[in-house]
């Protein structure tokens, strides 16, 4: 029987706790792959917690991938789950987030566009409260040049983060700020040097491809599968770098499994000089369970890149991101770009360092999730209500701001646009996101839902099914 020593004095909840024993377990091989874990009701009475605390923690492995359940029979633990080692000294020495949408027009009355958020929720009065004590406080410092890779009280804040809640423990100092994921990703190609292959998800994210191009990257989409990119298909390719979104794929929604990733930290460790390029778009909003875990805690071998930003968690307009690079392009990046300015002014990343030290941002995504949520929420149960009578399929995520709408009713997906649009109702097809030859699914749209309210919501909607059925 398991036994782990769980402390219910401890701030982690004893289900956090006893899923990260389990899934560490997992990761070193401890519970070997097929391995049968305890019933929930065994491990609950052995452990002398309740049945309410083992579910949970299965619930995660389980939405992770580390774990299955197989009806009638338990769980049972996933195969093919162990770390990629890190490379040998020597060797390694001597190697030393959404397609945004075109804008509304005027005569749409409705618009579910994915490359938005709610305005209304931004924290107005915090914020100025938070910048008149910057403009007080920093005085000095808010007229003295910015480090290159941004102010440290802000990459301070950023590491925290990304320890507490997206399990990546890293130093401030392998941190880089910078304006939006648009210059971010310009200056990963920079660092990584041109020339390279890079693998992109096919369907995926349309402005990454325009990035690439326009940097003189070749470019390999490469298909995808219900577990994410297709480890074999970038085996096969020629790819020395991926881009992914794993813990929630634009525009699918696919969660990518814990031993697809591994497959993928392999792929990169096999080779001298590969790096994956982690964009964690909307990593924060998760509704069902706690957030997946960001690739880039698994890496050991120094060869994910992380890139986020606060587009979708603040505002696009902040144009603020950041980078977390493995040691060697941190170095790289010393060497060569040291002489850049921090595209970010000092003022921004400050006040967003003390919205972040005071509590701000977690509060800001706690209420924003909720809203967010009940828009979701809103539009799922819209969709079932007006389109009844059609025959429709939503594939319902849990995580992200969007969703996908398979109408079968018939019309092609440039005619579910027209039509919409005609209503007053702007709705974007997901054949825009493939790349040939893989072929779209028929007659689907992707239905971003953060800009519009509840109301607003269930009115579009019923403009949608009158444009869809006369």
């Amino acid at each position: 029987m398991l036994t782990y020593h769980l402390d219910p004095a401890a701030s982690t909840p004893l289900y956090e706790q006893l899923y990260r024993l389990l899934r560490a377990d997992v990761i070193s091989g401890a519970l070997a792959g097929g391995e049968r874990l305890p019933s929930k009701r065994q491990l609950a009475a052995h452990l002398r917690v309740s049945q309410i605390t083992v579910e949970t923690a299965y619930g995660q492995l389980a939405a992770e991938g580390y774990i299955t359940s197989v009806p009638r029979s338990g769980y049972f633990v996933q195969a093919q789950l162990a770390v990629p080692a890190p490379l040998p000294h020597s060797f390694a020495a001597a190697q030393a987030s959404s397609c945004p949408a075109p804008a509304a027009e005027d005569d749409c009355r409705y618009d579910f566009r994915t490359n938005t958020v709610d305005t209304d929720c931004f924290p107005f009065a915090t914020w100025a409260r938070l910048s008149r004590h910057v403009l007080s406080e920093y005085a000095g410092n808010l007229l003295r040049a910015v480090p290159p890779n941004g102010v440290p009280a802000l990459r301070e804040q950023i590491a925290r983060y990304l320890r507490d809640f997206r399990g990546i423990h890293v130093p401030a100092d392998n941190i880089l700020v910078g304006a939006g994921s648009e210059y971010l990703i310009h200056l990963v190609i920079l660092l990584l040097g041109k020339g390279r292959v890079y693998a992109v998800e096919n369907p995926g994210y349309r402005k990454l491809y325009q990035i690439l191009t326009a940097n003189g990257a070749q470019i390999r989409p490469l298909p995808l599968d219900k577990k994410g990119l297709r480890a074999d298909a970038l085996r096969e390719s020629d790819a020395s770098v991926v881009c992914l979104t794993p813990s929630h794929h634009f525009p699918l929604g696919t969660v990518m499994p814990a031993a697809r990733r591994m497959e993928l930290l392999r792929w990169a460790a096999d080779g001298p000089d590969r790096y994956i390029i982690e964009d964690d778009y909307d990593s924060e909003f998760r509704y069902a369970s706690r957030p997946i875990p960001a690739l880039g805690e698994l890496d050991r071998i120094g060869r994910v890149i992380y890139v986020n930003t606060f587009a979708k968690s603040l505002a696009p307009s902040l144009r603020i991101g950041y980078l977390v690079l493995p040691d060697a392009l941190m170095a790289r990046f010393r060497q060569q770009f040291s002489l850049y300015s921090s595209t970010v002014p000092s003022f921004d990343q400050y006040t967003l360092a003390e919205f972040m030290r005071t509590g701000g941002f977690e509060r800001h995504i706690s209420r924003s999730r909720k809203i967010y949520q009940a828009r979701r929420d809103a539009l799922m149960h819209a969709l079932d209500c007006e389109l009844a009578g059609l025959p429709h399929e939503v594939s319902r995520s849990e995580a992200g701001l969007h969703l996908l709408l398979h109408m079968r009713n018939g019309m092609a997906e440039q005619e579910l646009i027209a039509r919409a649009r005609s209503a007053g109702v702007r709705v974007y097809g997901l054949s825009s996101y493939y790349t040939p030859p893989v072929k779209p699914p028929r007659a689907t749209l992707v239905l971003g839902y953060a800009g519009l309210t509840e109301t607003q919501t269930r009115e579009a909607v019923r403009l949608l099914r009158q444009a869809w059925t006369t």
